[in-house]
């Protein structure tokens, strides 16, 4: 079947503001992008009618609950829109026999590996957050086994609340800051996930099968503090960073000390080349800049 209509959910998410930055320059695709004020999903129930409405080829969930501590008291909801919403969408698409993606993080690993996580790893979250995203991961799956799921991590943009924005804030505001530096990853420009989403609908489009776990973040590791260093360094500001460890910097919800993910996999099956996180890094805040 041939995808004319892209639904896009959380449009107003990093994201999914992205996809929408895109539409112009994909004229075959009919985006349909919903926001939270259309499209809840803290309520699972409202969804087919809605759907029905807008008739989809495709749906793109982008939206999530995202808030990491506050996922460890506001349990119900965070499962609700991490689990099950993303269940009743991956259902949805399977009777409406659609291609269905959504997205997950690297917080479902434990963080005790010294290599990159490839998808097939097992995921054992070491938060509740992670863990609902697991669930829905493991729930959309159950339901229908043709789901697409793409994990991503440290999420950056010149939209919505994120590191790279907070830190330029911080670092106008404050003349030091102290920045975990025992934590890795690899941080994921919002902007080149969105460029690989598209890549990947239309291979669907080609014909190609399209299904499962894959993994997306830009290439090169690094820690938060020399994130920030690099985001210093090239915003020409003079606050000091100083480096601390994970536990002198408490937060209601444990992290990850290393989630660095394998993106080999999405980088075989769609032939594209992952830009470095720090020329990422660049083209954001040039944007941010203007």
């Amino acid at each position: 079947m041939a995808i004319h209509t892209i639904l896009v959910t959380g449009s107003n998410g990093q994201l999914g503001w992205e996809l929408g930055q895109l539409a112009a320059s994909y004229p075959a695709f009919n985006f349909v992008l919903v926001d939270r004020s259309q499209l809840d999903l803290s309520f699972p129930e409202t969804f087919e009618k809605m759907i029905q409405t807008i008739a989809p080829d495709c749906i793109v969930n982008t939206a999530a609950y995202t808030a990491v501590d506050k996922s460890e008291t506001e349990k119900d909801l965070s499962y609700t829109v991490n689990a099950t919403a993303v269940q009743t969408l991956a259902s949805i698409c399977k009777n409406l026999a659609i291609p269905f993606m959504t997205y997950s993080t690297d917080y479902v690993f434990d963080g005790e590996a010294t290599q990159p996580y490839s998808t097939a790893t097992k995921v054992d979250p070491v938060n509740y957050y992670g863990s609902t995203k697991a669930a829905g991961e493991a729930m959309a799956m159950e339901a229908n086994e043709d789901t697409i799921i793409i994990r991503t991590s440290w999420v950056f943009s010149s939209h919505g609340n994120n590191f790279v924005k907070t830190m330029m804030r911080l670092m106008k505001e404050r003349d030091q800051l102290n920045i975990v530096a025992d934590q890795k990853g690899r941080p994921t420009y919002a902007k080149d996930l969105a460029m690989a989403t598209m890549k990947m609908i239309e291979a669907m489009n080609a014909g190609k099968s399209i299904k499962g776990v894959y993994h997306f973040a830009n290439t090169g590791e690094t820690t938060w503090f020399d994130f920030a260093a690099t985001i210093k360094a090239i915003a020409g500001l003079d606050c000091a960073l100083n480096p601390i460890e994970t536990k002198d910097f408490p937060t209601p919800a444990k992290r990850p000390a290393y989630s660095v993910l394998d993106t080999s996999k999405i980088e075989e099956a769609l032939s594209i080349a992952i830009p470095h996180w720090e020329d990422a890094l660049r083209d954001c805040m040039n944007l941010l800049s203007k």
